[in-house]
């Protein structure tokens, strides 16, 4: 089976790729990269989020549960929104909460792209998927209320932590569970069976009208559960085949 790959600085200050071997990404193991190995939690090892997106496509909706709870119907085509390369975070961040708003937690199953792709087939999405990755949706439900392109509400900085890894396609079973904690409750529990457009379908739709570039993700929506954290709670979202991204987050600066 291949490799999951993680991007890493290592003690020298160098951006690497490597494998990640002996254990659950995000959770234990070690990299290996150009033969070498290094230790995760050691001083000067510091993960990165496992691409570099010139843009994240964001699916609104994409579980029933969740939609009831927002009172929303099931839409009929993809809802879609967008967050730009700035509100990407990593494993192990502290992403600074927005100051008097109530930011919400939302796991998400990512889809990254690995090869230029615009008007996809349902055969040909499936190609051009590079792997999968864990991603938090953190969203300003108080602005989010109030506009329409949901700039305040969802493209915030750090508004998109990404990792620990990137899982190859085989390794994330259709029906792969999904699961959100805060402070080691679970909230938020799912499988990608549950999305109402599969991976094939939204990349499909996506494509008609925008091209998806190498590196890019497509967040493919949140299960029902969200709710709102507190500064120093630690959010950790397990995603069957792929591990376990953890970030905290803190005060408003």
């Amino acid at each position: 089976m291949p490799a999951h790959s993680v991007r890493f600085r290592d003690p020298a200050g160098a951006v690497r790729t490597g494998r990640w071997v002996d254990g659950e990404p995000g959770a234990d193991g070690r990299i290996v990269a150009a033969g070498r190995p290094y230790d995760p939690d050691a001083d000067g090892v510091t993960l990165l989020a496992p691409c570099e997106p010139t843009k994240i496509v964001c699916v609104g909706r994409n579980y029933a549960d969740h939609a009831a709870e927002r009172d929303a119907s099931v839409p009929d085509r993809p809802t879609l929104f967008l967050k730009p390369p700035s509100a990407v975070a990593s494993h192990g961040d502290a992403v600074p909460l927005l100051p008097d708003v109530q930011t919400d937690y939302e796991a998400e199953l990512a889809v990254v792209i690995g090869e230029q792709s615009r008007n996809l087939s349902p055969e040909q999405a499936t190609d051009a998927i590079a792997g999968y990755t864990c991603m938090v949706d953190l969203s300003n439900r108080d602005d989010q209320a109030r506009e329409q392109n949901w700039v305040r509400g969802k493209a915030f900085d750090g508004a998109a932590p990404l990792g620990p890894v990137l899982a190859p396609p085989s390794s994330v079973p259709a029906d792969a569970a999904i699961e959100l904690r805060v402070d080691g409750d679970r909230r938020q529990a799912a499988s990608r069976s549950d999305l109402v457009f599969s991976v094939p379908e939204l990349l499909v739709e996506i494509t008609r009208y925008c091209t998806l570039e190498p590196g890019d993700v497509v967040a493919t929506g949140t299960p029902a559960g969200v709710g709102p954290l507190s500064p120093d709670e630690t959010v950790a979202v397990t995603i069957e085949g792929v591990g376990t991204l953890c970030h905290t987050v803190t005060r408003p600066a």
